[in-house]
């Protein structure tokens, strides 16, 4: 990456920093399309006006040129993102209910739900899981990972639900990272895909890096893709759909949802890895909800698990596929 890259056109440069770049080529579905409009669409956790002000502050080049976010994008052009931040960010406590599934002093469980971002990122300061913990927690929480993600050992996507362990101290932090390292913290998924799978129950052992000529997405098809292994189990049949179950030996980015791509049977609501318009109303991303989780508790050794209960878009879904499919 040339150091022009790193460059930012702001008069307070000095009190920002760039946090990510992103090189994105565009397909040909976005022929045509505002740059601002592509952009919302790729970084689906960024507001519009955000982009906008990345865009306006010279953080985003169009084949190596700063544009306007007017400008109309042409398949096959090369669009790169610095993604800028302030320095010395203050996150708030957020008065925002939280679904707590198991608490004591060391760990807190949480069953997340749509729409909610695990912790504060460029574009979204408030609102998210963290904000809502402060709250609750105060200063009971682990400053292992810094101000922004206070007790956060491990994060699942904003439109993913279900199941989530955050640390109260530094000791059960360091306990459950190793955890993690370790692959021995049990977590087990339910998703809805498209497609018959024909077999009960099989593995996808496929390495996963970030996608060629994505930025923003993952793939199995990349140059030094990390291990990764996904066990799924086939729950119910529904004719051109099926409810799996999935369990994850590794734990990468997007996982599940690129595993189930890469064979065929992408998850009903994925617009990322799956059908861009998706064939049931009112969905809100992809259908997955990590129902299982078990560790072994940081204070007292002893095994834990819990299960987070299925959202209703969840069970409403799942009711309206019996109904058609018998």
């Amino acid at each position: 990456m040339s150091d022009d890259s790193l460059k930012i056109e702001n008069k307070d440069k000095d009190n920002i920093d760039i946090s990510e770049i992103h090189d994105i080529q565009v397909e040909n579905e976005f022929d045509n399309c505002r740059l601002d409009r592509f952009l919302t669409e790729k970084f689906k956790d960024m507001s519009r006006s955000f982009i906008q002000k990345q865009i306006k502050d010279g953080l985003v080049k169009v084949n190596g040129k700063a544009v306007k976010s007017s400008y109309k994008l042409q398949s096959g052009d090369k669009v790169q993102m610095s993604i800028c931040e302030p320095k010395d960010i203050a996150i708030v406590p957020e008065n925002i209910p939280l679904d707590i599934i198991y608490e004591d002093s060391d760990i807190i469980l949480i069953n997340k739900p749509k729409q909610m971002v695990v912790h504060p990122a460029p574009g979204h300061y408030s609102g998210t899981l963290v904000n809502a913990l402060m709250y609750h927690c105060g200063d009971e929480l682990s400053g292992i990972n810094g101000c922004m993600r206070p007790g956060i050992v491990h994060r699942i996507d904003m439109d993913t639900t279900g199941s989530l362990v955050v640390c109260k101290n530094d000791k059960a932090h360091q306990s459950l990272s190793e955890q993690l390292k370790e692959h021995s913290i049990r977590r087990i998924y339910v998703a809805i895909v498209h497609g018959n799978i024909k077999e009960d129950s099989g593995t996808v052992n496929a390495p996963i890096g970030r996608h060629p000529t994505d930025r923003k997405k993952m793939s199995t098809h990349c140059k030094n893709g990390r291990n990764a292994i996904t066990h799924y189990k086939v729950l119910e049949r529904f004719g051109d759909y099926t409810y799996i179950q999935c369990e994850l030996e590794t734990g990468r980015t997007h996982q599940i949802r690129v595993h189930m791509a890469s064979i065929g049977h992408p998850l009903v609501g994925d617009e990322v890895y799956g059908p861009k318009k998706c064939p049931f109303k009112g969905l809100q991303g992809q259908t997955l909800h990590a129902r299982t989780l078990g560790i072994i508790h940081p204070s007292t050794g002893e095994y834990l698990e819990v299960n987070a209960p299925l959202p209703e878009y969840f069970v409403d879904l799942l009711d309206r596929l019996r109904n058609i499919y018998g």
